[in-house]
């Protein structure tokens, strides 16, 4: 076909450009392989150059970030804001404080986030940010200076109607406050520049469960396309972050067993259950004293499985809740031999192309992360509604709004791959639903 063609030419163009970029031409390659029925249906699209815009970043800010340390000792860090697209409206998309942040990993997030914006129904446009700054192991103090460091240059380029980061890894409500704190400074003004702040300036009920609680809905949504529920459900998930914490609450209420969580050092396997006590643990133990996951195992007396991912406990749900790419061929390949029927992704491009291929042909109900984990953000433009409009809306009317979106959004996907020929491939559908809502955006505002 015509339009796979052109979106081998223009992956080539990408390939040059950003020789190296391994996770971000990941990203653009698994949504290029999905458009060429788009363009062969709506030529509108190729002769007005989108995929060669859709691709390039509208800009890219790459600043240093000078810092000092309890001790008097002066670091250097290397800040990054890529704003990738605002067609549909302000940028939207987290910063992540990591020593693995760079420009391939936050440009893959970034065009990522494009798609996974337009989906949530809200006006968001795309983009991410972040630094090379490892906030484990540093004093508040250490952070506050960090973070004011690093917003003293970002906030040159952000604004309520420009660009609205929010958190995303190494940056909860701790980094939130003290960059907002900088940007109020500064710029003499109170506005909604970030989302994830705190309930009691700004922020949003359900902010800090979205991203778990919609990785939920969303795969609930696929199950009744089988006409099922997660009554009985064994579910394993990775990571022990917020998103992970709250899948895993989510699916307790649900009726779910979820069984596993994990960290950079190993993970758990707890059959019984992680119940609501053992989760309050948890979060106590993660968000408070910031330990090591080993401290469940200890605890409850389950299995502790050093270096290793959940990927092999028998599972009928799995939620992989960490980092990018921690589910290879390999692991999918265990998870579908154990009867995994259901893949919903709390963390962003977490399975590598062979996973995702395998998944696929096994027609199994796979939720790619740019569907699955959007509603993160989608309670991240709910929490700029309600700054914008100067109120606060309660836990329940939140809760009930991001349960829709998330409902919206899987109805997207799903109509969109059955219109183009690819019925219950949610990948297809969620790559082009979104895809067509931004190009169309595009061709409306002229060549921008």
């Amino acid at each position: 076909m015509a339009g796979n063609k052109i979106t081998q030419q223009v992956f080539e163009q990408v390939t040059k450009r950003n020789s190296g970029e391994v996770e971000f031409l990941q990203a653009v390659k698994e949504v290029l392989d999905s458009l060429g029925p788009v363009l062969d249906k709506n030529p509108k699209y190729v002769d007005a150059k989108i995929l060669e815009r859709i691709v390039e970043p509208e800009r890219q800010i790459m600043f240093r970030v000078p810092w000092q340390d309890d001790k008097g000792e002066i670091h250097v860090n290397r800040g990054f804001r890529f704003e990738f697209n605002s067609a549909l409206g302000p940028y939207k998309g987290g910063l992540r404080f990591h020593p693995t942040a760079n420009a391939s990993i936050l440009k893959f997030l970034g065009f990522e986030q494009v798609f996974k914006n337009a989906l949530t129904t809200l006006p968001m446009g795309g983009g991410k940010g972040g630094c090379d700054f490892d906030p484990k192991g540093k004093s508040d103090n250490e952070v506050m200076r960090f973070c004011q460091s690093f917003m003293t240059e970002l906030c040159k380029h952000i604004g309520p109607n420009t660009d609205v980061p929010a958190g995303d890894i190494g940056v909860g409500g701790r980094e939130i406050g003290f960059m907002f704190g900088q940007y109020k400074r500064i710029r003499n003004e109170f506005t909604g520049v970030l989302t994830g702040k705190a309930l009691n300036w700004g922020g949003s009920l359900i902010r800090t469960e979205a991203t778990g609680y919609g990785a939920v809905y969303f795969a609930d949504e696929m199950l009744k396309t089988r006409n099922e529920n997660f009554k009985g459900k064994i579910c394993t998930v990775s990571g022990s972050g917020n998103v992970a914490q709250y899948t895993v609450e989510k699916l307790n209420q649900l009726g779910a067993k979820a069984v596993s969580l994990s960290d950079s050092a190993g993970s758990i396997h707890d059959p019984d259950g992680i119940d609501a006590e053992k989760l309050a643990f948890v979060l106590e133990l993660k968000n408070v004293r910031r330990g090591r996951i080993k401290e469940y195992a200890d605890k409850f007396g389950v299995e502790y499985r050093a270096g290793k991912k959940p990927w092999d406990i028998k599972c009928d749900c799995a939620f992989p809740s960490a980092t990018q790419n921690e589910i290879d061929g390999n692991d999918a390949k265990t998870l579908l031999d154990n009867g995994c029927y259901v893949i919903s992704e709390g963390a962003n491009m977490p399975s590598t192309p062979e996973a995702v291929e395998q998944f696929i042909a096994k027609k199994i109900l796979y939720g790619p992360g740019k569907a699955a984990n959007a509603g993160g953000v989608a309670t991240s433009g709910l929490e700029m509604s309600q700054n914008s409009l100067r109120l606060s809306w309660t836990r329940e009317e939140v809760d009930e709004k991001l349960h829709n979106i998330m409902i919206a959004i899987h109805q997207q996907c799903f109509d969109a791959a059955k219109e183009y020929g690819q019925p219950g491939n949610l990948v297809a559908g969620a790559n082009i639903a979104g895809f067509v809502k931004v190009a169309d955006a595009m061709l409306d505002q002229g060549l921008v």
